[in-house]
């Protein structure tokens, strides 16, 4: 433990040894995500990484960033933080991976009003989890406490992955062509997006959160709402290995209609059927409580779809049981078509 300690600096509502009490108290929660490749262990003004550069003839890193957003709101009202941090590793790692990268490692950075060790630990157990479940060394972060910026019960968090992917083998789009097939990978819930529509739909801040929600199968609204986002990082990098993989889009803020064209090139449009989707619960009941129509919530959430992934379309039906080998229902929901408009759902 540090001998740093400043009387003052508590006073103005910054105890630094808490942050000390923090370090300590989310050691064991890093260290799960060591790899081989990690040189340093946490604490250091800088984290280390030497990645395997085996068989990679051009390397290219690829970076992503990202938050978790206003559903940190609903894990204040449960007084539950050892999930958000998994939403945070997967809006970053989900992004990585769309071009074909594997990610290496994640920093975090978390904000509180006031420094409790115990809670910051639980945020950082949740990091700590969603880069084991992608495969992320966790190999740094910041912590800062910020008395008078956030209330003392809340904070703000945010990170960024950093993957590698060789030059010849990036997922560009180019090579997406008319007749390919469009795979849905399901999505765990609502994710990391929309939540402030979300909230104003509950009136989270009245609502009752430990209520059953007869439509999630008897869990609470609350435990409904903060499922972690689903990480897709290890299925996908084995389907890009075993597949003609063209084109990666990971349903995130826009829905369908902002996301699923970035996987496209220009001058095609990928045709969605709409019956073939399935619509997570949480979606119709956001619609129906919301009153809101079908094509706000497929331009708002990913109604039951975190990533879709476009292959040949001879292969959909191989790629689509491979992938539910790996533990992901997946299953098609369209085909790439002629078309300016970017994405058509019918």
């Amino acid at each position: 433990m540090s001998k740093s300690f400043s009387e003052s600096y508590r006073a103005a509502g910054v105890d630094v040894t808490a942050g000390y009490r923090a370090v300590d108290l989310m050691k064991r929660h890093v260290s799960r995500t060591c790899t081989p490749e990690v040189l340093d262990t946490i604490g250091g003004f800088g984290g280390m990484l030497m990645p395997d550069l085996t068989g990679i003839a051009k390397p290219v890193l690829v970076s992503g960033t990202d938050g978790v957003g206003t559903k940190l709101k609903i894990a204040f009202l449960m007084d539950k933080h050892d999930t958000v941090g998994i939403d945070c590793v997967a809006m970053c790692v989900n992004d990585v991976i769309c071009c074909g990268a594997k990610p290496l490692f994640f920093l975090d950075y978390i904000a509180v009003g006031k420094n409790v060790p115990e809670k910051v630990a639980d945020i950082v157990k949740g990091v700590a989890e969603g880069c084991v479940q992608s495969g992320s060394a966790l190999i740094g972060g910041e912590t800062a406490e910020m008395p008078g910026f956030y209330p003392v019960d809340e904070y703000d968090l945010a990170g960024f992955s950093v993957g590698l992917v060789d030059k010849e083998k990036i997922l560009d789009n180019k090579s997406v062509k008319e007749g390919d097939a469009v795979l849905a990978l399901p999505s765990s819930g609502v994710h990391s997006n929309g939540f402030s529509l979300v909230r104003k739909v509950f009136d989270i801040e009245n609502a009752d959160l430990n209520a059953p929600f007869a439509e999630s199968g008897g869990r609470s609204l609350g435990e409904t709402l903060l499922t972690p986002t689903r990480i897709y990082v290890k299925p996908v990098l084995e389907l890009i290995e075993k597949t003609a993989v063209k084109g990666i889009s990971h349903i995130t803020g826009g829905g369908f209609y902002e996301n699923i064209p970035r996987g496209l090139p220009d001058g095609l449009c990928a045709k969605i059927e709409r019956k073939a989707i399935n619509v997570l619960p949480v979606f119709e009941m956001i619609a129906k409580k919301g009153g809101i129509d079908e094509r706000d919530m497929f331009n708002t959430f990913n109604m039951g779809v975190g990533m879709t992934v476009t292959v040949p379309g001879d292969q959909a039906n191989g790629a689509a049981r491979l992938l539910r080998d790996l533990g992901q229902d997946a299953y098609i929901i369209g085909e790439v078509t002629k078309g300016e408009d970017g994405v058509v759902i019918c």
